[in-house]
């Protein structure tokens, strides 16, 4: 029995919310994908400090298919009204809701350890730097942070995995680890916020869930019952007619 009136609109809000949620873990298993597998970014795996990447790339991996698996169980609950894939829904979507908040008490309360496993990791990375996979590592890693070796202006001229500048440019260039510092000290805030907007719209999702699985369960109860008055007010007719049938004969 489908449902109707305002539940209806969740319904379809639900499905869009999900499909939403399964185009973020596709764009989220691409990237785990293409940081893996891509010749440029292939080049930190082959250093000897790579377990961290790896365990992060995989993680990303993982992450995606799970984002993907709970977008579908969303969009074919909602538009099969299947209790069911509701409520795996809503186990699988708390379970990554955990993880985030999980994740976020981690990552500020370890803020200053991440920056610094960051910045040497990249003066490993820098003291490697006359091996190939460790150039291209360095090279990727320059031109992201907009930043040059460890003295900035100094080494500009003199390396080239520095983002190419102009002479007078050069002189404003920022060494690697002071980089670091600068975004992530400045964009940890619009992390967190980032992180709350996607926590708050999963509850939505989760309470968009229940509301419709109970409005299921609802409408099936009420068709069952309305299912079970019809079926005895066709049996007493049969009953009544079988009566005048036997009278008359």
């Amino acid at each position: 029995m489908p449902v109707k009136g305002g539940t209806k609109c969740i319904k379809y809000l639900l499905f869009g919310f999900n499909f939403i949620f399964w185009l973020a873990g596709t764009a989220v298993l691409a990237i785990g994908l293409w940081l893996h597998f891509d010749s440029q970014t292939k080049s930190v795996f082959e250093l000897e400090s790579d377990t961290k990447f790896y365990t992060g790339v995989y993680i990303l991996i993982g992450a995606g298919a799970l984002m993907m698996l709970v977008g579908f169980l969303g969009c074919c609950g909602a538009s099969q009204e299947s209790q069911c894939m509701l409520g795996l829904f809503f186990f699988f979507l708390f379970v990554i809701f955990a993880l985030e908040i999980a994740a976020g008490i981690w990552g500020f309360s370890n803020k200053e350890k991440i920056i610094d496993e960051l910045k040497e990791f990249y003066m490993d990375t820098y003291r490697k730097r006359t091996q190939s996979s460790a150039r291209d590592t360095l090279k990727a890693f320059q031109f992201a942070l907009n930043c040059c070796g460890t003295t900035g202006a100094l080494e500009q001229q003199f390396m080239d995995t520095c983002p190419a500048k102009t002479l007078s440019e050069s002189f404003s260039v920022k060494s690697c680890p002071a980089a670091i510092d600068e975004v992530f000290k400045s964009k940890f805030n619009v992390i967190g916020a980032v992180g709350l907007g996607i926590a708050v719209m999963m509850i939505v999702g989760m309470i968009f869930s229940m509301i419709l699985c109970c409005a299921i369960r609802r409408e099936r109860e009420r068709w069952e019952v309305c299912d079970k008055k019809t079926r005895k007010k066709i049996n007493k007719r049969g009953k009544q007619k079988k009566k005048e049938h036997f009278y008359y004969t």
